[in-house]
């Protein structure tokens, strides 16, 4: 049957070939370990409890993690291994899972949290580029207690960096269905317990798309989501060598933005100007897998 996960419905045989995300049917990813670089609600005091799985349903040319989401970089894993990795970084004490570009690997997850129920206490987060399909979502209904993604663009002509045809219409719906599936915000002290973390990241010469997405954002969800803005681009990828992506921001792009937060009535966490570094970016070194 050809695959249908994600908005593109490529149809491929994934069985005996691969889909546009690049992956077969097997599991494959490059790190799983305890990553200390997302929201403070998220990697708390322990980390979150981080799967980085290869391919990726985008093709966003300036990736941090093109290695992997381009390349495929990474190691094939059985589904009762992906079941122990979760139960290994819980062990760890890590505060949730969190599944790094799951989109295309959505049936082997459920199949590893069917394995693990009752057995892990622990949140699972949902961390996605936000080019999703409706029809997917609802698959993990009742699987996934934080969503995490991206809605990266307004204008189609800024969605062509990704080639994702019709991106934010795609990507707002994908949002209205998660927030739908865990209600407002919830929270165990410092940590975030369910809801969803909208993201955007501020691009070069492209706030004026970023204020349209953070307006619309706050027009039709308002406090029904959390709101994370960031300031880290920087030109990796295909993007170091082109003439309009090969910097990183302006402080007036960042306070543009900053500026549209705050008229959005958006809550949640603004990054420091100083983000933009390439610690964010783990080595992909199979560790943990």
């Amino acid at each position: 049957m050809g695959c249908t996960l994600c908005p593109r419905k490529c149809g491929a045989d994934r069985t005996v070939s691969v889909g546009f995300c690049g992956m077969s049917d097997k599991l494959k990813a490059a790190r799983a370990g305890l990553h200390f670089w997302e929201e403070p609600c998220i990697s708390g005091t322990n980390g979150s409890g981080t799967v980085f799985f290869s391919g990726c349903v985008m093709r966003c040319c300036y990736c941090q993690n093109h290695e992997i989401s381009a390349q495929g970089n990474g190691k094939e894993i059985s589904v009762s291994r992906l079941a122990e990795i979760f139960l290994e970084l819980q062990g760890q004490g890590a505060h949730n899972i969190n599944l790094v570009s799951p989109t295309h690997f959505v049936p082997q997850i459920i199949e590893a949290l069917d394995i693990v129920k009752g057995s892990l206490k622990i949140p699972v987060v949902y961390n996605t580029g936000g080019y999703e399909r409706i029809e997917t979502l609802k698959m993990l209904e009742g699987y996934i207690d934080i969503y995490l993604p991206d809605i990266k663009y307004f204008s189609d002509e800024a969605a062509k960096l990704s080639q994702a045809p019709n991106y934010f219409d795609t990507a707002m719906e994908a949002v209205g269905e998660m927030v739908r599936q865990t209600g407002k915000p919830s929270f165990d002290g410092e940590l975030l317990k369910k809801g969803v973390i909208v993201r955007h990241m501020v691009l070069p010469y492209m706030y004026k798309d970023s204020v349209e997405v953070i307006r619309r954002l706050g027009e039709r969800f308002g406090d029904d989501i959390l709101f994370s803005l960031m300031s880290q681009y920087t030109p990796f990828h295909k993007a170091k060598d082109d003439p309009r992506l090969g910097r990183r921001i302006t402080t007036f792009e960042y306070r543009k933005a900053l500026d549209a937060v705050t008229q959005a009535g958006l809550s949640g966490y603004m990054q420091q100007r100083s983000s933009a570094k390439e610690e964010y970016t783990p080595a992909f070194d199979l560790s943990g897998l």
